[in-house]
């Protein structure tokens, strides 16, 4: 790995900064290994999974994938242009001054990808790095072995390894990757999986991007549509089974409406999935140990107290992995379900009195890395937008932030740190380089030794309230 580094460093050196020209080239092989392979890739993420809709894997790992690389594709020529900045003070560019930023690539950029999306969080955030005009390596995860041999197959056939290249292996590669003197470094996943990378990453002052997870709370105000905000949210709760970390992690509703939202979910999710035993849309959970560790939840909440609900009472074993959608009612914050992020179809319920005690409530706790809010009133969506601090939001719908192009993504405190999608990937990955250009007259010369009367006027003008 270490080889590959130095190799993709000494051609960026060697080469020099790519022009609009290669950037769009670097972009438009990306779009079309995905083209090219896309039916490969849906069959790989199901081998995966165990199960997981092909349609499902074409729209999130495909279809998502391509749409930020042509989306960097239309801008880039735009986003590389000089940015000119104003001269301070302002009198100087009556003297020819002029002040400008250059954006140029950072150079090689290390990616460490997850496993619940192993192409979208890799080629999506590719849009910024290669638009920029970086050189990358990535290492998938090796929870999804087909995936990550086929995004390696994949790559390999379209760039050199001096532009771009996958890495794959265990968790021991994983830690020699994050500890590589990359020029940026971008880690997709768990919060504690984060705090090695960063520890790692600080050995050689590597600038890091963090997209982690987190309890993502959503709010449901008192005047939302029920059945409109079930179907809603069912859709962030059980795309990829829920295995993804902008799904909404336990909602707050009115507690004269807890009934009524249950009753819409359980209604909303048949429609959604009338069987689960077939070879249907529902998304198997990774693997043996993440279901254990969802049931561990299940029955931990049972244990304690709290109202525990199967969303389709008829599926009574999981095969293959398919766990129901759940709903925890009245938890308690000391559930594992409560305490933990839970990133599968579970989801608990918690009753308000006041919009100001959910505010509180989400308040109390790490910020998240979304924030879903359902009601229309504006007064109350100001509310909630001003009094809560997360990652990104979603009024009266879930994950869609997520797939605008032209917002920025990222989390805060310990749901992540920067961000990129769009113009704010392609300035997450450059380094804005400060240029000033003096004019005709020597205005330095005011500043330098020996200091007179001149100085001293200056002094007793600057050093004002």
């Amino acid at each position: 790995m270490q080889d590959i580094l130095s190799r993709q460093r000494h051609a960026q050196y060697t080469e020099g900064t790519p022009g609009a020209a290669v950037r769009i080239d670097r972009l438009d092989r990306a779009i079309g290994i995905l083209v090219d392979h896309a039916r490969e890739i849906a069959d790989a993420l199901r081998e995966d999974f165990g199960h997981r809709s092909i349609e499902g894997s074409l729209i999130t790992d495909v279809a998502a994938s391509i749409e930020p690389l042509k989306h960097a594709r239309r801008h880039v020529r735009h986003w590389m242009r000089r940015e000119r900045r104003a001269v301070t003070p302002a009198a100087l560019a009556l003297l020819g001054a002029r002040a400008w930023v250059d954006y140029q690539p950072k150079g090689v950029v290390g990616v460490i990808a997850p496993w619940n999306f192993p192409f979208n969080l890799t080629f999506s955030p590719l849009a910024g790095i290669l638009a920029a005009g970086n050189r990358a390596m990535i290492k998938p995860s090796e929870f999804t072995p087909r995936s990550s041999a086929l995004m390696q197959s994949m790559v390999a056939k379209a760039f050199d390894p001096a532009e771009l290249v996958v890495v794959t292996g265990d968790q021991s590669v994983g830690e020699a990757f994050a500890a590589l003197p990359f020029d940026h470094l971008l880690f997709t996943g768990a919060t504690q999986v984060a705090k090695h990378v960063m520890r790692a990453a600080a050995t050689n002052l590597v600038p890091v991007t963090l997209e982690l997870g987190g309890k993502s709370p959503a709010i449901i105000g008192p005047d939302a549509d029920l059945d409109m905000a079930a179907d809603r949210l069912l859709f962030g709760k059980t795309l990829n089974a829920g295995q993804i970390c902008v799904a909404p992690d336990y909602a707050l509703v009115p507690q004269e409406k807890v009934d009524a939202l249950v009753a819409a979910l359980a209604a909303g999710f048949s429609r959604m999935f009338p069987s689960l035993q077939d070879k249907g849309d529902y998304t198997s959970i990774i693997s043996d140990r993440h279901l254990e560790r969802l049931q561990d939840y299940l029955a931990d909440a049972r244990e304690k107290g709290a109202v525990v609900r199967s969303l389709h009472p008829a599926t009574e074993i999981v095969r293959e992995r398919r766990l129901p959608m759940h709903v925890v009612l009245e938890p308690s914050d000391d559930m594992r379900v409560m305490q933990e992020e839970i990133f599968g179809p579970i989801l608990p319920i918690i009753g308000y009195d006041r919009l100001e005690d959910a505010i509180a409530h989400v308040n109390a706790r790490p910020r998240p890395l979304a924030l879903y809010y359902f009601g229309n009133d504006r007064a109350m969506q100001e509310k909630v937008l001003s009094g809560i601090v997360a990652g990104g939001i979603t009024l009266n719908d879930t994950v869609m932030h997520l797939t605008m192009d032209n917002l920025p993504f990222g989390g805060t405190g310990s749901s992540g740190m920067g961000a990129y999608h769009g113009f704010d990937g392609f300035r997450t990955f450059s380094h804005a380089r400060g240029v000033y250009q003096q004019g005709w007259f020597d205005t330095g010369r005011l500043l330098r030794p020996p200091y007179g009367k001149l100085v001293a006027r200056l002094l007793k003008a600057k050093i004002t309230r």
